[in-house]
């Protein structure tokens, strides 16, 4: 399949050499300099470095361009510059990419501005198809629209009268049962480590809390970051979070006023479960750098619908929803493009016994 073309039709600026039966991604020349390999290997993981792997390094540096392709999606984006975020030459970062992410750059680009476009879709007042097109990096209206039905069965016009219902439904399914068989395990788990529950049969159960909302701002922040692809409330995410705050604990990063947060990149309800993003991660100054598969990234600012929450792992999924079901649509606030987050004030709030937390969920926001 030629990578070359399919680049370009996403929006991303290349040409394609052949190269004995090979394809090439190349910017700006006719063919590429094999010699400057070197530049790239310079960057690369040392032989003896304990602290790190190729595997882990490279993670970390294409999470890096995953994110500026997230922030980026409304322009051309520029192949020669992606592959320097990832410190391999043109002619390897396309394979790297695909081999980490399961997709290629160009399928990736498409789907994060299709995902992007269908959340702008259901704003409030309505745009023009031509307008959502533009914002999220398409060229012109007939090309998004006919990407759009490829990906989502439905035109732009069906999934703003309704259709997206169907849509979201299949989403919260398909967590809904990865929550199961996650809930089914975490009874066994409890029963064991509880001898009366063992005697007793009994696991114990969430109540279903009125939900209490403050909408308030919340600053910008410089973080570092661990990340998790796959289902939010899959139990891996204890593990990276046991993961990350032992890594901090190691280093001087725990200090009073230093924000601890939880960071999900994407709606369940718009991505596949086995796609969505969610990054531990701890406030940083200026001056720290990313190190082996610890990324840095910049959370933005602006106005977030916090609540209250306390419990275990499988419980967050449903007062997310509670969250984004119940309360938003009976608000005078609509569903903002920036990620939502959990904020923790203290690192032994996060995974204390059993799997729980206390933190606040926070929902991005802008008035109607």
């Amino acid at each position: 399949m030629r990578e070359g073309p399919r680049l370009e039709a996403a929006g991303v600026k290349c040409t394609v050499a052949p190269d004995g039966g090979r394809e090439i991604a190349v910017v700006g020349t006719e063919e590429r300099d094999r010699k400057s390999e070197s530049q790239y290997n310079s960057k690369r993981p040392k032989k003896g470095d304990a602290w790190m792997t190729n595997l882990t390094f490279y993670s970390a540096r294409i999470n890096g361009v995953v994110d500026y392709v997230d922030k980026h999606l409304d322009e051309q984006l520029d192949f020669q510059r992606l592959s320097s975020m990832a410190y391999v030459s043109p002619w390897h970062f396309h394979r790297l990419f695909q081999a980490l992410t399961g997709e290629t750059l160009a399928e990736r680009v498409r789907r994060r501005r299709l995902e992007s476009a269908a959340v702008r879709l259901l704003r409030s007042p309505p745009l023009t198809a031509i307008q959502v097109a533009l914002e999220v990096g398409f060229g012109s209206a007939e090309v998004f629209c006919r990407g759009f039905k490829s990906h989502f069965g439905l035109t732009p016009t069906q999934w703003r009268q309704g259709g997206f219902r169907n849509w979201v439904n299949e989403r919260r399914s398909e967590l809904d049962a990865v929550h199961r068989h996650h809930y089914h395990w975490a009874v066994v788990e409890d029963m064991f480590q509880d001898d009366e529950q063992v005697r007793r049969g009994l696991h114990r159960v969430a109540a279903n809390p009125t939900t209490v909302v403050e909408v308030k701002p919340l600053p910008k922040m410089r973080v570092a970051y661990l990340r998790h692809v796959g289902p939010y409330g899959d139990p891996a995410i204890t593990r990276l979070w046991e993961r990350f705050i032992a890594w901090c604990g190691s280093r001087p990063l725990f200090h009073r006023g230093r924000a601890i947060v939880g960071v999900c990149h994407d709606s369940p309800d718009i991505t596949l479960a086995i796609q969505c993003r969610y990054d531990t991660c701890i406030e940083v100054d200026e001056s720290f750098r990313a190190q082996g598969e610890i990324g840095v990234q910049d959370i933005r600012g602006g106005l977030y619908a916090c609540t209250s929450f306390k419990g275990t792992t499988a419980e967050f999924y449903p007062a997310w929803l509670r969250l984004f079901a119940e309360w938003l649509p009976q608000s005078a606030y609509q569903l903002d493009d920036r990620p939502a987050v959990e904020m923790y004030g203290d690192p032994t709030l996060v995974a204390p016994q059993h799997g729980g937390a206390v933190c606040e969920l926070c929902l991005p926001v802008h008035a109607l």
